[in-house]
């Protein structure tokens, strides 16, 4: 297979060419998939072909890798099952007695995972505000403190964090920066170029934008010590995705910087429109001049800001009603598709949720944009 890496070409020519791939037999332009779970020995007993068994490595995969390491600039990808084992990977990757600081509201499954199963693995997790960033100086301990967890924009009240000043606090610490960018996408931001050691995505969502595989991602910085176990972390463990779902999770990535682009320029207009809104309290959306982490998102984000955005309304009971009521926004988990989404996200989360009980989340999709908050207010104002 040719896969080109660091053409000079932009991120959407490059993501919509997948590298300018070409199948080397056929010459065909679209990667095929690779189904085979075991390979060849040679006859000397050896692996020439660099390949064993398809839970350490398959072709399919690496095509997939190489277009992710390409356009995060980063130096190695790995793919993974769903976005929870790859960040679990990360985790599982450190050892038992290591200092984690991970931020008090972000995406609630792997929050849960952490307070449970990741002290159960023996981690001390610190929770800590991260749009704070003297907070991290201050919870940082040196020496101790072997990996800093942020996630920019925040889930679900989309808090922004300064990647490039924290990651020179943890670094001076001894400290490695892991970043959840899936709402950011490399459309819009580059972690390891602000000084990330690591970037995750939940490839569920924008990455392959179609609401159909279950899939996850991490890229590196540095192929390194902890990289290396990281990857064997996923070896063993077996977290790995389908040949299957790698391919279409490439089809989905070719249209990557369209639907971002389009999400993000709709997200910022219904964010504007729904503050004049009188049974709006507050909308959340980093592309606000009002919004606390407005001027440190301007800094680290380009093009947009996104297609996540909050909206809190009077109560609980209003918001419920309101999301009960929309016809184009569909009421379901998850972000990052082609269509509109809106959510209750404390009633998905639970009482011990952090979310406040009045917020509606919605992930904005490629629908018209008048349309959309249109639906909005209709069901907003018939709710209060």
């Amino acid at each position: 297979m040719t896969v080109k890496r660091n053409s000079g070409y932009s991120l959407q020519t490059r993501v919509a060419q997948a590298l300018s791939y070409v199948e080397p037999h056929t010459k065909g332009l679209v990667p095929p998939t690779y189904p085979s779970t075991t390979y060849l020995r040679d006859e000397d007993n050896e692996y020439r072909s660099g390949l064993v068994y398809s839970r350490a490595d398959n072709p399919t995969y690496r095509v997939v890798e190489n277009v992710l390491a390409d356009i995060e600039e980063g130096a190695d990808a790995l793919l993974f099952a769903s976005g929870m084992a790859a960040a679990v990977t990360v985790f599982q990757a450190l050892r038992p007695g290591d200092h984690v600081l991970a931020p008090k509201v972000m995406y609630w499954a792997l929050r849960n995972w952490l307070l449970t199963l990741g002290t159960d693995w023996g981690l001390r997790i610190e929770l800590v505000d991260m749009a704070d960033t003297q907070a991290v100086k201050k919870a940082l301990i040196a020496g101790e403190t072997k990996l800093v967890w942020l996630e920019t924009p925040g889930n679900p009240l989309w808090t922004i964090s300064d990647i490039g000043e924290i990651c020179k606090l943890a670094h001076a610490a001894g400290a490695k920066v892991a970043v959840d960018s899936t709402c950011a996408t490399p459309v819009l931001s580059l972690p390891i170029a602000l000084g990330a050691d690591i970037v995750m995505h939940s490839a569920t969502k924008y990455l392959n934008g179609h609401s159909d595989i279950i899939a996850g991602a991490l890229v590196c910085a540095r192929d390194d010590e902890f990289w290396q176990r990281i990857r064997m972390v996923r070896k063993q463990g077996g977290a790995v995705l389908s040949p299957t779902d790698a391919n279409q999770l490439l089809r989905g990535m070719r249209t990557l910087e369209l639907r971002v682009r389009q999400s993000s320029q709709t997200a910022q207009k219904i964010a504007e429109k729904l503050q004049a809104l009188p049974a709006v309290t507050e909308v959340l959306y980093p592309g606000l001049a009002s919004f606390p982490g407005h001027a440190v998102a301007n800094k680290q984000m380009h093009g947009g800001f996104g297609g996540m955005l909050s909206v809190r309304l009077k109560n609980s009971a209003v918001a419920i009603h309101a999301a009960a009521h929309t016809k184009l926004w569909k009421r379901a988990t998850s972000l990052g598709g082609v269509e509109s989404l809106i959510e209750h996200r404390a009633s998905v989360e639970g009482t011990d949720s952090p979310v406040p009980d009045d917020l509606l989340r919605l992930s904005v999709g490629i629908e018209d944009a008048d349309e959309l908050f249109a639906d909005l207010q209709q069901a907003i104002t018939s709710a209060s």
